[in-house]
């Protein structure tokens, strides 16, 4: 395997895991600073206040993309280990 080889692979992986965990993250961080903006418009300083939405809100997304993530995944290890031989030699 030569290093561009090993290098475009890391290239295709990081990406295909940007893809699947962004709209996760970025979920979360949206209604972190909501309820952050919120807590600090009302002085309400409570910890559950910022951790049940976010899990709620994280949870909805896996429910809604789970599907498309697992698909996603799957397919580029199947193309990832239906390569494996080329890569070798």
């Amino acid at each position: 395997m030569s290093i561009d080889l090993a290098s475009q692979l890391m290239v295709e992986a990081l990406k295909t895991v940007a893809l699947v965990a962004g709209p996760v993250l970025l979920v979360g961080l949206v209604v972190g600073l909501t309820v952050g903006l919120l807590q600090a418009m009302t002085q309400v300083h409570e910890m559950t206040l910022t951790v049940i939405p976010k899990l709620l809100a994280t949870a909805l997304v896996l429910f809604a993309l789970g599907s498309w993530m697992l698909r996603t995944l799957v397919d580029f290890t199947r193309e990832l280990f239906g390569n494996f031989p080329g890569y070798l030699g």
